[in-house]
């Protein structure tokens, strides 16, 4: 191998089990293109391959930045190596572009190679700090484990058809906990009407539930219960898996809130914790949500960075004589535009300088949600401008921070 090379990139094309490396001097020659695997020993050899070349200038690129290259990227860091982040999306359109029509590893990583070499808008990824590591990991346990309830409830109220439709209709299982209790107990019309509404108000009291809350619960369900007589095929095996999804939904509620003190104790550790909540309309969760979204925010050089980012600050889209036209850009952190919006949402109900900007956005033509966007555009300029002088939010120094932003 040639030695004593200038500048040097390093097209890694990310595996599960294993990687393909590829890497090309300033002239896009190949100098080493080879198959690794996803392992320390292998990758400390493909670094050590590397730095025998004596470049003077080494770029890495990689085309994931998921649990699969987290021991390539941890070598790498470790070893204080620069690497690029080129979107597997990126790579797929710049394909079309080079020689050869199948699609190989070898290929793949010659492309980010060539592409870290030629482009100057690819992303430095940094080390992540271990604490924003552990919120990105139990933020993403915690939306897995959201998306189950939604799918388990959903099924449990396909059984309740099967059982009782009135009863499938009044039953608020989303959002009220003493319908899960009940039908955890109670799937079947008939036996909801021997229960009666006082021995289900004292059955969901005894299991925690509030008195209004429980009379409200058990009145509805008999009164459901005494619009259908008619014993549906099939029920009881129906009323079995309804009782047995109630009680997952129950288990699943207990996994949340135990990831929720998880989530909000490692939150609080973080040094812009004070900062971030007290903005109106983010609590521990979002504000997790945004750090594990965000990394550093330190990272962002300014506001409107931070903003393009979250998909808050539109691209041009004109074309012959249409001009002026504007579009969410293709590349942004999807992650950080929900803690926004959700947010803005949030705000608008709880903050009379959100609403009344909200109003004024409303007014000026636009529709509610884009209003909304707006509105969450704005709070990124003070969101940032808190985090760049570490000081909390105070109603009167709203509009100052997001003009100085």
């Amino acid at each position: 191998m040639e030695v004593g090379l200038g500048k040097l990139w390093v097209g890694i094309d990310v595996g599960k089990e294993t990687h393909w490396a590829f890497a090309m001097d300033s002239d896009g020659n190949r100098i080493l293109s080879r198959r690794v695997a996803n392992d320390e020993a292998a990758v400390s050899q493909l670094l050590a391959d590397v730095t025998a070349l004596e470049a003077d200038e080494v770029t890495w690129a990689v085309d994931l930045t998921t649990v699969e290259s987290a021991l390539l990227l941890a070598i790498l860091w470790d070893h204080q190596q620069r690497v690029m982040y080129l979107p597997g999306k990126a790579v797929n359109h710049a394909a079309a572009g080079y020689r050869s029509e199948g699609k190989t590893d070898a290929k793949d990583a010659r492309i980010i190679a060539d592409q870290a070499r030629m482009r100057r808008d690819l992303a430095e990824l940094r080390p992540t700090d271990e604490l924003i590591l552990e919120l990105r990991l139990l933020t993403g346990r915690r939306t897995d484990l959201v998306c189950d309830r939604t799918r388990t409830i959903n099924r449990l109220r396909q059984q309740l058809t099967a059982i009782c439709p009135a009863l499938e209709r009044a039953a608020d299982i989303a959002h009220q906990r003493g319908w899960v209790l009940l039908l955890s107990r109670y799937q079947r019309p008939k036996a909801i009407r021997r229960a009666g509404t006082a021995r289900l108000i004292s059955l969901l009291t005894s299991l925690g539930v509030r008195e209004q809350t429980a009379t409200t619960v058990a009145s509805a369900a008999v009164a459901a219960a005494k619009t259908q007589t008619t014993r549906l095929p099939g029920e009881d095996v129906a009323a079995e898996l309804a009782a047995e999804l109630a009680k997952e939904v129950m288990r699943l509620d207990e996994q949340i809130a135990e990831l929720d003190s998880a989530i909000e104790a490692r939150f609080r550790r973080h040094r812009f914790a004070e900062v971030i909540t007290s903005m109106p309309g983010i609590g521990f969760r979002l504000g997790a949500e945004f750090l594990a979204a965000a990394g550093d925010p330190g990272w962002f050089a300014s506001a409107d960075h931070l903003a393009a980012y979250a998909g808050l600050a539109p691209v041009p889209n004109d074309s012959g004589k249409r001009t002026g036209r504007l579009h969410r850009p293709q590349r942004y952190n999807r992650a950080l535009r929900r803690v926004f919006y959700m947010s803005a949402l949030t705000s608008i109900r709880c903050c009379p300088t959100s609403r009344a900007y909200y109003d004024r956005k409303r007014t000026e033509g636009k529709g509610a949600k884009g209003a909304t966007i707006a509105l969450a555009r704005r709070r990124v300029n003070v969101l940032w401008a808190l985090l760049r002088d570490n000081r909390t939010w105070e109603p009167t120094a709203a509009t100052t921070a997001a003009r100085a932003a």
